[in-house]
């Protein structure tokens, strides 16, 4: 893109100055419509070292009202953002709905810094690519405008700049080794860009090359594509997205119906079990720490299926210290107005660490599907983002368990009974969970749709037969057990 890139004219500066007013003024009705629409707008800017991004967005958002946006300056990932997926500082930071969010630098600049330092090979750099590439995808289509910008200078300006800076002592820190290599190295930094750039560029999270070498002309650059961006992105709200085909790899999984529920344990067993099992596993969560391996564990099931009380049998066994349980209710209304993923994104374990959640993602194509909290096609298209997600965290080199505890009709009833007639259990039964029982055979041909499209060979689904939960619970601890030793056999030294 770079290399063959034709500038458009600049203008005379009467007519800059006369476009860039009507582009402000545009930007400044957008806001309310942005606002009463619920439109999240992410804006990246991108570019060469000393091009203006930053002078540049500065000067944009005093034309927003400032209560209704964000910037961020990517700087160097933390230690504690080191032990995340590659994505999450990026994915935490995206717009409440009705708000702009503006980055100065993102997640291009994590991945051509680390190629051009050698952190990350061709393999791994063509996974993040389909990283970037899905996580923008996903954004899009659930009603984000991105709007991706790459500002360009040539090598003698940039130069002229850097000098600049350098000759006066009190703008000399702004400039960093890092932008002495680039000017250095220009040409091999352009050539990683371009690759970049075209590896990225997609219909719906175009990229929009900034002549940067006028900072006024630039800035009206800017201005003019934003507002066609969120013109275009206002009157295209209502459109539903196609659906992509499945390309991960399924397991096979038996329907609930054909699922036998009779499986049990004695007392004896049960206790003896474990001891063996969670002791097992108290050493394991040694070696996970060591070897820093997240491990994230989802529980779904039927209500009263006994979920809790399994969780807690895996719990018992973990360093307190190492792992965190999320009960998942429904979104508070921050986590309403964002991407349904991104408050399990920010829930995700450090490396070494477990995370158990109790109730899921998968809350979008069953309770939301189900109750009309979503809409038809948002739902649909969630079982691929889903397996798409859980990808990036198997990618990251996760444990993924995913536990559906199956119970019959009867059996619920029987807790739900017992619930009610027990005063110290009455907390657990609400009307929610009558009604949700209404909805039996409804929600069985939900969970039976998910379980055979969301069963990837990365991440399976284990059915736990939980009418005895002694049983379930064993079951559960086997498998994580099972599943944690086949990875830390994977990565030996």
């Amino acid at each position: 893109m770079l290399t063959d890139w034709s500038k458009t004219r600049k203008p005379e500066k009467e007519e800059i100055n006369s476009r860039y007013k009507e582009a402000v003024a545009k930007l400044e009705k957008q806001q309310i419509t942005i606002k009463e629409k619920k439109l999240p707008v992410l804006v990246l800017f991108e570019g060469y070292d000393a091009a203006g991004k930053g002078s540049v967005l500065g000067r944009i958002i005093r034309n927003i009202d400032p209560r209704f946006f964000k910037v961020f300056t990517t700087a160097k990932p933390s230690e504690e953002e080191q032990r995340k997926p590659f994505l999450y500082r990026h994915f935490i930071k995206i717009p409440q709905a009705g708000k702009f969010t503006f980055l100065d630098g993102g997640w291009m600049t994590d991945v051509t810094n680390d190629y051009m330092a050698g952190k990350i090979d061709d393999e791994a750099y063509k996974l993040r690519i389909d990283s970037v590439k899905r996580f923008e995808r996903q954004l899009t289509d659930n009603g984000y405008l991105v709007m991706k910008f790459f500002f360009h200078i040539k090598e003698k300006e940039q130069k002229k700049r850097i000098d600049a800076l350098l000759s006066d002592k009190n703008t000399a820190w702004r400039v960093s080794d890092s932008d002495l290599w680039q000017n250095k190295h220009y040409k091999k930094c352009t050539d990683i860009f371009d690759r970049y750039l075209c590896d990225t560029n997609q219909s719906s999270a175009p990229w929009y090359l900034i002549d940067a070498e006028d900072k006024k002309w630039a800035e009206l650059q800017v201005l003019e594509y934003l507002v066609q961006g969120i013109d275009t992105a206002l009157k295209n709200s209502s459109l539903s997205v196609p659906l992509l085909q499945n390309v991960f790899p399924l397991k096979k999984t038996p329907k609930l119906k054909d699922i036998s529920l009779d499986k049990a344990l004695t007392d004896k067993e049960y206790k003896e079990q474990l001891k063996k099992y969670q002791e097992k596993l108290r050493r394991l969560h040694n070696k996970l720490y060591l070897k820093k391996i997240p491990v994230i564990i989802a529980y779904e099931g039927w209500d009263a299926a006994g979920k809790g009380g399994n969780i807690k049998r895996i719990t018992e066994a973990l360093d307190p210290r190492g792992y965190e349980v999320h009960p998942i209710a429904s979104p508070e209304p921050n986590e309403k107005a964002r991407h349904y993923l991104w408050r399990f994104w920010n829930r995700l374990p450090k490396t070494g660490h477990v995370a158990v959640f109790d109730r899921t993602w998968y809350g979008r194509v069953m309770v939301e599907r189900l109750e009309g909290f979503c809409s038809e096609n948002d739902w649909q298209r969630a079982y691929n983002e889903i397996n798409e997600f859980e990808k990036e965290l198997s990618d990251w080199n996760a444990v993924i368990i995913k536990f559906w505890v199956q119970i019959d009709k009867d059996t619920q009833l029987e807790r739900f009974t017992e619930r009610q007639n027990t005063p110290e259990k009455q907390w657990k039964i609400t009307d929610e969970d009558w009604r949700n029982r209404e909805k039996w055979d409804l929600y069985e041909a939900a969970v039976n749709e998910m379980l055979k499209k969301t069963s990837t060979s990365f991440a399976p689904w284990h059915i736990l037969e939980s009418n005895d939960k002694k049983y379930a619970r064993i079951k559960a601890l086997k498998i994580v057990i099972e599943e944690i030793e086949k990875k830390l056999d994977e990565i030996k030294d």
